[in-house]
């Protein structure tokens, strides 16, 4: 489904990304995991339009991006969700999810998948008619994925939806990530629980100073003593 292939990054004249290359496969959940500053960010900004590669290709769905807008790519079907639950926080939680079906094909099933992300987060639909500025840091990040589920993705990302929550609500938070998986929807996921996302996810990739340093499934990496050790805060005797 999409495919990042050599791809070289810079912010101005620093280069933040160097021959990053991966791929998802329709029906996937893929973690990209790494470090504070490592080019995950970077890498989803790379494919939702918001930062355009200096060199290297994004192919979704067989269409390069490499020239389409922000938009655009919306519309072709790839949604991403802001770190830290952005909403519009004066609007209603009701609003804010019409908001998400702004592009022409999901207008015209916005109520059915309406009722779709009210089965998936139900506290929304009890929140429905609240301002989104008074919900909990939680129901904020529910109400960032629902708006982007408005869309009708075929490609949902995720920055960092455990940001700032509590423990009880990171575990509810990754169940419901994987039940947006299960029912259809291909995600690509960026998250500094690294232990979290290699189990939530079918396969990962590790970047770390802008390079693709592994990947292979989640069991397969959390079984790696370099990623125990830098990621998981196990040690190890020399």
């Amino acid at each position: 489904m999409l495919k990042l292939e050599a791809i070289d990054a810079y912010y101005e004249d620093l280069q933040a990304l160097w021959g990053i290359s991966m791929e998802v496969n329709e029906g996937e959940l893929v973690a990209l995991v790494g470090p504070n500053g490592a080019g995950k960010t970077t890498t989803l900004r790379i494919i939702s339009g918001l930062l355009k590669p200096k060199s290297g290709s994004v192919v979704f769905d067989n269409q390069p991006l490499g020239k389409e807008s922000a938009h655009k790519i919306v519309e072709l079907g790839i949604s991403q969700v802001l770190e830290g639950g952005k909403v519009f926080t004066g609007m209603s939680v009701l609003e804010n999810l019409e908001l998400g079906a702004f592009v022409s094909q999901a207008r015209k099933v916005r109520n059915e998948t309406l009722k779709w992300v009210y089965g998936i987060f139900p506290r929304l639909e009890e929140r429905k008619a609240q301002r989104a500025g008074t919900l909990s840091g939680g129901e904020r990040q529910m109400l960032a994925i629902g708006r982007a589920l408005m869309s009708k993705p075929k490609l949902l990302m995720l920055d960092e939806p455990s940001f700032g929550l509590a423990p009880i609500l990171v575990d509810q938070m990754f169940q419901m990530i994987k039940e947006i998986n299960r029912q259809g929807v291909t995600i690509l996921l960026v998250e500094q629980n690294v232990r979290a996302a290699l189990e939530l996810t079918h396969r990962a990739y590790v970047i770390e100073n802008g390079r693709m340093v592994g990947q292979g499934t989640g069991d397969d990496l959390l079984s790696f003593e370099s990623i125990r050790s830098a990621y998981l805060g196990e040690c190890y005797d020399v």
